[in-house]
């Protein structure tokens, strides 16, 4: 692997189609392929000469699948171009062979080869170096990301389910698998029955003769144990899990997972500590069951493990590396401030750049009804909030992509849908609720946007490509990381930044990444017990006080963690000392002047 970290997906269309602008250069990155619209009109715009495109229409057979398989071989096959074409350049300073090893880590054994190379005065031996320099260069995986919660059930023209094979998740893995790309599906959201039970029919995602893996599964997990529970699943159907992708669940972009409390430290040393174990339990069972299916597997395949959610520092990035043992870190939110790199409309650009810690939140947009890391000021949010003036909640529903609500209709719908918006209020109107809880549930049910056209809107105004009449009001959902990243960035400037080389944070007041999802998850708790003050049972108290207990042992751990760090004296680590005594503070005071007496139990 030429870099030790890695662009995760970043909505629906800011990554779409990022590969092509990072993979040349050793890079990996992920894009998502939820959307078979987007993705089919991606194709198009990278086809190029239009006479060379043959559209999929969406009434075509297999369409879904045909359109994210011809799409990503369309990617592999570009990138494949241009890192050959890279590959002949000579080595001279502003070529893009020389930017390849120009943005590797100094640590990199490439980097010093080419570092060595260009001191060379002979010219002969400087020749036959850059050949061994060109042989060991690799290109950046294309990586594709399902959200496992999005497998919405089809429908043929008779209004007959087609299938558990066709369902949306469903179509969309299997079209990865015909495709011609050698690289990792990440599997996020939790853990699908339906979606994982179809990798054992795949055969990429089985080993061939050799042992080796044509197609990979990373899990995108929030814990420990949730990971074990799901690679055991795969385990038993004889597909390996290549890596854990341990992601915040608050302290990220997107949709967030919040834990029962456990935060990341003592999530990853959960994973440092019994990695071995882990993995030696996972092998019999996959063995097993590939004995079972005719195969052979003597050893076990590589299992890595990284990180992602909020990681803003080099010194963050380097200790993580280090001292909970990753192969590598995952670096988002970051990036939707280089334009090179991600697909950011220039409106949205210049609010990001601005922005400041109160303008990420965390939301109930989200359709899904999971929390939502949301960006104030929005085209999405001015027009929801316009639609309501008006008198016309909710977004018509064209794509469908996130059609999950059966409560006033047989065939679900979006809860964030002009239709349900509209059943949801009028059954809110004949309840005489008090007018506070009408307005509460009123804004709950109003605060839902439509995700699939907002999160794609940004690219089509960028590149140019929105349909007369076409929406292009924009969702974007960074994580609140992004606050202290301020500017516009070039992927030199970002790289440089992460490896240490230059501070873009400089002069900076910033939360250590630790401390800072401590207290967005301290935040979360004050919010959940606002929501359960009126009734507050024995089975919610419960659950407050272990959370409490959860956010308590993180504290303890990160005391003992700084304290056997070197340098003790070190004005950063004082400084994080003070923020985690402050955090200490507000956890141990939360909510107990709001109601000491319905608290009693649970913050005491």
């Amino acid at each position: 692997m030429s870099h030790t970290f890695h662009i995760p997906v970043l909505g629906l269309g800011y990554s779409i189609d990022t590969p092509l602008k990072v993979a040349r250069y050793g890079i990996s990155s992920v894009m998502s392929i939820v959307d078979d619209e987007l993705i089919e009109r991606m194709r198009e715009f990278h086809t190029g000469d239009k006479e060379d495109f043959e559209p999929i229409p969406k009434s075509a057979p297999d369409s879904r699948e045909r359109r994210i398989t011809s799409y990503l071989n369309l990617v592999k096959k570009k990138v494949d171009k241009q890192f050959e074409k890279l590959k002949k350049q000579p080595f001279k300073k502003g070529s893009d062979i020389c930017r390849y090893f120009e943005l590797l880590p100094e640590s990199s054994l490439l980097k010093r080869g080419y570092d060595m190379m260009m001191d060379f005065s002979d010219n002969e031996q400087k020749l036959a170096f850059q050949d061994i320099l060109r042989g060991t260069m690799t290109k950046g995986d294309i990586d594709v990301n399902i959200m496992s919660k999005l497998d919405k059930m089809n429908f043929n023209s008779d209004d007959e389910y087609t299938g558990d094979e066709n369902t949306d998740a469903v179509v969309a893995l299997r079209a990865f698998a015909k495709s011609d790309l050698e690289s990792s599906v990440i599997l996020s959201a939790g853990m699908n029955p339906r979606l994982y039970g179809s990798l054992e029919n795949l055969k990429d995602f089985l080993p061939d003769e050799n042992g080796k893996l044509r197609k990979k599964v990373i899990l995108k997990v929030s814990d420990f144990r949730s990971a074990l529970i799901q690679a055991k699943f795969l385990a038993k159907k004889g597909i390996w899990v290549s890596e854990f992708r341990v992601e915040s669940g608050l302290n990220c972009g997107g949709h967030a997972f919040a834990t029962q409390g456990y935060l990341l430290g003592p999530i990853l040393e959960e994973f440092k500590q019994k990695k071995s174990e882990m993995i030696s339990e996972l092998l019999g069972l996959y063995q097993a069951a590939l004995t079972n299916k005719g195969i052979n597997c003597a050893a076990a395949p590589v299992q890595k493990l990284s990180v992602q959610g909020g990681i803003g520092t080099s010194a963050e990035n380097d200790f993580l590396l280090q001292y909970y043992e990753l192969d590598a870190t995952g670096w988002g939110s970051p990036f939707l401030l280089v334009p090179e790199v991600t697909n950011v409309d220039d409106e949205t650009f210049k609010l990001l750049q601005n922005a400041k810690e109160d303008d990420f939140y965390l939301s109930g947009a989200s359709p899904l009804g999971i929390l939502f890391n949301n960006f104030k000021n929005t085209t999405i949010e001015k027009q929801r909030l316009h639609r309501l003036e008006r008198g016309r909640p909710g977004s018509p529903c064209t794509k469908k992509y996130l059609v999950t609500n059966t409560e006033f209709t047989e065939r679900p719908i979006c809860t964030a849908s002009r239709e349900y918006q509209n059943l949801k209020i009028k059954q809110l109107q004949s309840l005489a609720l008090p007018e506070d809880e009408y307005n509460r549930q009123f804004e709950s049910v109003t605060e839902k946007i439509c995700l699939c056209e907002g999160l794609c809107s940004s690219v089509y105004i960028k590149d140019n490509i929105s349909k007369p009449k076409e929406n292009r009001a924009v969702a974007i959902c960074p994580g609140p990381n992004l606050a202290y990243f301020s500017g516009s960035y070039t992927l030199e400037e970002m790289v440089k930044h992460i490896y240490g080389k230059l501070d873009l944070l400089d002069k900076i007041k910033r939360p250590h990444v630790f401390i800072k999802e401590l207290n967005l998850y301290i935040d979360y708790l004050q919010e959940d017990i606002k929501t359960q003050l009126k009734d507050l049972n024995d089975k919610k108290k419960k659950s407050l006080d272990n959370f409490k207990a959860q956010l308590q042992e993180g504290i303890n751990y990160y005391k003992q963690l700084f304290n056997d760090l070197p340098d003790q004296t070190s004005n950063m680590l004082q400084g994080w000392f003070e923020e985690l005594s402050a955090s200490e503070n507000k956890l141990r005071e939360t909510l107990i002047e709001s109601n000491k007496d319905s608290l009693v139990g649970v913050v005491g």
